[in-house]
């Protein structure tokens, strides 16, 4: 009894490294085996994430059918609100994150960059862009386009504005009919409609300009994309714009009378960066959960039913970070992974770019 005591760890050991073999040829994880007994150990795997539950739903299915000892507890959170508890739950020394996925790139890169992230070499990375990676820490996992979306039934394919410098002239042209009928993130609730709207204030050399032809047009102000869209496809709204382009490009399909116009200027294109917390309590199955959605069979699942774009320069189709620059050339403006997404999290630089958001004059 003794002797299969001490074998069935070498047994355990031999089967998982069987395993990783097999599983790295269909384009599984190629995660160590310690790493994934640890994790089984374990036993779960607590993320928090701004996706929505039923659009990641067939990627969880299938980390589950890849790993059916490690279950998933999955909390779909709104990205301020999954920044603030995860402070609050590590301040009061009760962790409960393992994960933290979120396109709020820059609270995710201010998140690593004070030190609550642990770095992990991830066998994974050598298929992604280095700018997508910041110190083993902030791993850019998407690369999802922002766009503009209306209803063909309501504003016609001709007189939508296509490009960033058109809807600005639009909006002025239009004056009371479109007034409350144009959606827009809100950046001072939503952390992705700051970014996506700080980060406009990079390349647009307009911008300035710009900024005051939104606040004089009384835009209607959303949480979220799905809500752009779904106010858009209603009918209470002509037109939304800075939306995220992966939930806009699924709900065409659903609904063909939606346009998804990718602006004619540029594309700004945002990851949903994934971190493993410094206080993870189950680390092992943290590390099998985030090499599995780099992996290739992970990023596949994201494009092909996920309807995310991949951002592995190893996955092929139409929801891809391959297909999408060959779409759009020097128009692709993709967010990079590092610090440089703090500027705008300065408490000056924030409440200032806020002021000018709202068509407040600068103090004197």
């Amino acid at each position: 009894m003794r002797r299969r005591l001490r074998q069935l760890p070498a047994l355990a050991a031999a089967a998982l490294v069987a395993t990783a073999a097999a599983a790295r040829a269909d384009g599984s994880p190629s995660t160590a085996a310690g790493v994934v007994a640890g994790g089984i150990r374990e036993g779960k795997v607590v993320v928090y994430a701004a996706t929505d539950a039923d659009i990641i739903a067939p990627l969880l299915e299938d980390f589950s059918a890849l790993y059916p000892r490690i279950s998933v507890e999955y909390h779909d959170l709104n990205t301020g609100t999954m920044n603030a508890r995860f402070l609050a739950e590590v301040a009061s020394n009760a962790p409960v994150a393992d994960v933290l996925w979120s396109p709020a790139m820059d609270l995710q890169m201010k998140l690593a960059n004070d030190g609550y992230a642990q770095a992990y070499a991830s066998p994974e990375v050598a298929r992604l862009a280095p700018w997508a990676v910041w110190r083993n820490e902030a791993f850019g996992t998407t690369l999802e386009p922002f766009v503009f979306i209306h209803d063909r039934r309501r504003l016609s394919e001709a007189e939508a504005p296509r490009s960033h410098a058109e809807l600005a002239r639009w909006l002025e042209a239009q004056g009371e009919r479109v007034r409350g009928r144009v959606g827009i993130g809100d950046p001072e609730r939503s952390a992705i409609g700051y970014l996506i709207l700080t980060q406009d204030s990079r390349i647009d050399p307009a911008f300035p300009e710009t900024l005051r032809a939104y606040a004089r047009a009384g835009l209607a102000l959303h949480a979220t994309s799905s809500s752009m869209i779904e106010a858009v496809h209603a009918g209470r709204e002509l037109l939304a714009f800075n939306v995220n382009g992966s939930y806009a490009l699924r709900a065409a399909r659903q609904h063909p009378e939606l346009d998804v116009i990718f602006p004619k200027d540029y594309v700004l294109a945002a990851s949903r960066i994934a971190l493993i917390s410094r206080t993870a309590p189950h680390p092992n199955a943290a590390k099998v959960f985030l090499d599995y959605i780099l992996s290739r069979r992970g990023q596949e699942v994201l494009a092909s039913r996920c309807a995310l774009f991949s951002i592995r320069t190893d996955v092929e189709g139409e929801d891809t970070v391959a297909a999408l620059s060959a779409k759009l050339g020097a128009r692709l403006k993709p967010i990079h992974v590092g610090p440089s997404l703090l500027v705008f999290l300065d408490g000056w630089k924030r409440a200032d770019f806020l002021r000018r958001w709202r068509g407040v004059p600068p103090e004197r």
